[in-house]
């Protein structure tokens, strides 16, 4: 028979199997019955794909591998490319919870955390879409359970697990380097800090150097265009970034289980059954710190929240008044999950656009539906992203329609941003239209391809904006209207240059990487 330590135990995994079940199960479902067709981040990262130089991308690739693969694999469509992330959303809660579990927490504990991943906006929109930023949740959440695990046994393998979180960080996005910063300031503020005259942090940053080298192969090859991205993304985008707005949108991303993640931040230096987590915490909160000085944007902080959670959930369970542990466990739980409820259509995009719009204008968060410029939507930019892009390749596909076959045999297609090249080249494969180029982003890095252009077919550039490129003549065809879509993309045009006087070669030569 077994003892009732045993029975606790199975309940305990019982209920972990049950959370991350639950967690495939919202993702699985939301993919299936999505309204929405593909965001313009996923059209990009199919093109990465298929055009994979594995050393030599201005992008970490793991997202344009895993493309490929899927496209080799099962086939491209919606479904079957959430699919990837909705499982790494799961390995996010999993690490959430093994982290209160590694902590001595049991069902309230492993509930709490669970809830709070659940609940989190953040950790549903990043799960239900195929970017690389549920990815990077994950490898900051695996580094930060290998740091607590080597506090924990001082078993040096927990570097090399540390190195190859690290490392498939880096594979996915550069910002591993700031919970990098973060476990190092945990490191010296620690007793841990005598580890670096050993090997292990050396073998674990050797890890990191050998797994990534693919990202950062790629930045020595094209001349660190890393630094051009962020230069604009700092102008465009981060400079409008203040503090009280990166502090004020976390509680709308994590609800009200921002309490746990607070409290996981500062228990371990009140509570001595939590010095353990002492680590983990410092590396959190100079991450966030750093984070937040440097104009970040508020949901890039959110790798650091499930692990967190985890280490306030057990907090909670330990309070020694039965009463009160039982107010706050059962209270906020209660809160985090009708939260999660009555927000989760900002986390699935499981509502058509007309009836989401009312949603969004309904409840009054004007941060949801706030684009990456300041400026305002109907719906969240994401759900704004994934619209339109299947009719503007097919107007494209009708234009071409009408050329004659000795024209389209010279022809090239051209989308002046990446969402209308990548637009174009995904459904063009299922059109059968001309090969796509464009001088934008990771476009230009694909370069102009081998076709000779006799006939440019240009989609998003205005007639007047044709300068750089001398047609022999210009024809104007439709524009594709949505107004569903960003500003930019509300109404564009598509024009027709024949006998372009510079080659497709010449142009790329002429100019400079992002102009």
């Amino acid at each position: 028979m077994p003892d009732s330590a045993d029975r606790k135990r199975a309940a305990v995994t019982r209920l972990v199997v049950l959370l991350v079940g639950i967690k495939l199960l919202l993702h699985v479902t939301a993919a299936a019955v999505t309204p929405y067709e593909f965001h313009r981040d996923e059209l990009l990262y199919f093109s990465m794909g298929t055009h994979l130089r594995l050393f030599h991308m201005d992008f970490p690739p793991l997202i344009a591998l895993a493309s490929e693969l899927l496209r080799q694999t099962v086939g491209v469509s919606v479904f079957t490319y959430r699919m990837l992330p909705a499982l790494a959303g799961a390995g996010v809660l999993l690490v959430a919870l093994a982290t209160a579990r590694a902590l001595g927490g049991g069902r309230i504990a492993v509930l709490l955390t669970g809830t709070a991943v659940l609940s989190g906006v953040i950790f549903l929109r990043t799960a239900a879409l195929f970017q690389p930023v549920v990815f990077d949740q994950l490898a900051w959440g695996g580094a930060l359970y290998a740091l607590l695990r080597l506090e924990q046994t001082d078993d040096p393998r927990w570097w090399r697990w540390l190195g190859l979180a690290g490392g498939l960080g880096l594979l996915t996005k550069f910002s591993i380097a700031f919970i990098g910063v973060g476990v190092l300031a945990a490191l010296l503020a620690t007793p841990r800090r005598r580890a670096l005259l050993g090997p292990g942090p050396w073998i674990a940053l050797g890890i990191v150097l050998v797994v990534g080298s693919p990202s950062i192969a790629g930045q020595v090859a094209l001349g660190f265009p890393v630094l051009g991205q962020l230069e604009g993304l700092r102008g465009s985008q981060l400079a409008r970034i203040t503090w009280s707005e990166f502090l004020g949108t976390q509680p709308l991303m994590l609800g009200p289980a921002i309490l746990l993640a607070v409290a996981g931040a500062v228990a371990p230096f009140v509570d001595p059954r939590l010095r353990a987590f002492r680590s983990v915490a410092i590396a959190c909160l100079t991450t966030f710190v750093l984070l937040g000085a440097l104009h970040g944007k508020p949901y890039y902080a959110g790798p650091i929240f499930p692990v967190l959670s985890g280490g306030g959930a057990v907090w909670v369970e330990g309070l020694a008044r039965p009463r009160v542990r039982a107010a706050i466990a059962w209270g906020l739980g209660a809160a985090a999950a009708a939260y999660g409820v009555v927000l989760l259509p900002l986390g699935l995009p499981v509502v058509p656009p007309a009836p989401m719009a009312r949603y969004a204008a309904g409840i009054g968060v004007t941060a949801a539906t706030r684009t990456n410029m300041g400026g305002r939507l109907p719906l969240p930019q994401d759900y704004a992203d994934m619209l339109g892009w299947r009719e503007k390749a097919d107007a494209v596909a009708g234009v071409v329609a009408t050329l004659t076959p000795a024209e389209r045999e010279r022809t090239v297609l051209y989308g002046d941003n990446y969402g209308q090249a990548g637009a174009l080249e995904l459904y063009g494969r299922r059109l059968g239209l001309p090969p796509v180029v464009s001088l934008t982003g990771s476009f230009y890095y694909f370069g102009p391809g081998a076709r000779p252009a006799g006939v440019i077919v240009a989609l998003g550039v205005e007639p007047d904006e044709v300068e750089t490129v001398r047609c022999g003549s210009l024809a104007v065809g439709p524009r594709v209207r949505n107004p569903w879509g960003v500003e930019e993309e509300r109404d564009v045009p598509i024009v027709v240059c024949r006998e372009p006087d510079i080659t497709l070669r010449d142009l790329w030569a002429r100019r400079a990487p992002g102009q």
